[in-house]
């Protein structure tokens, strides 16, 4: 994401200077004191088990051998476990029957703080995806499931260790599923 050229409060240009020992965009105005703090962004993540499988998803744009977790922006005045809870059913279509946080992880390409959970499904539902997001899915067997190295892998790795596999997360152009 671009940086703002501008000042969200007063509209005065913004301006690096020395803030708390790192560069920030200050407001250029001396009477406005506006900072962009860039604080990273709350996002949910889900490791989707449905039976022996976990559910991978492909967002629209991804290359066609690129899969990860159900994954979303926080609402306003909503908690993690709520919001990955509407973001499973929202898209795929599956409400959640159990949800266990796995983990805290950032993600320092998207400026994103990673929530991650384990999300049980029923065995027999079915996947309806969110088309205006997702373009497919992969079923994928727990004791063939390979955790990448970018945002949502590290919580996937974490997750298959307390299943007794230990994997090392690989890029995602590596994985062919």
């Amino acid at each position: 994401m671009a940086s703002p050229q501008y000042c969200s409060t007063c509209g005065s240009k913004l301006k690096l200077q020395k803030r708390d020992e790192l560069e920030r965009l200050v407001c250029s105005s001396e009477s406005c004191g506006y900072v962009f703090w860039n604080n990273p962004i709350p996002v949910v993540g889900a490791i989707v088990q449905q039976g022996d499988n976990i559910i991978l998803v492909q967002s629209i744009g991804w290359l066609k051998h690129w899969y990860g977790l159900v994954t979303g922006f926080l609402e306003a005045n909503e908690s993690a476990e709520d919001g990955i809870k509407r973001e499973v059913e929202e898209e795929i279509g599956i409400i959640p029957k159990t949800v266990n946080l796995i983990g805290l992880y950032t993600f320092f390409g998207m400026n994103q703080l990673l929530v991650v959970y384990h999300v049980e499904v029923d065995e027999n539902a079915e996947v309806v995806l969110q088309a205006s997001e997702l373009s497919g899915y992969r079923k994928v067997p727990i004791a063939e499931v390979q955790p990448w190295d970018a945002g949502t892998g590290q919580g996937l790795r974490d997750w298959l260790r307390t299943k007794g596999y230990e994997r090392e997360l690989v890029s995602l152009d590596e994985i062919k599923l």
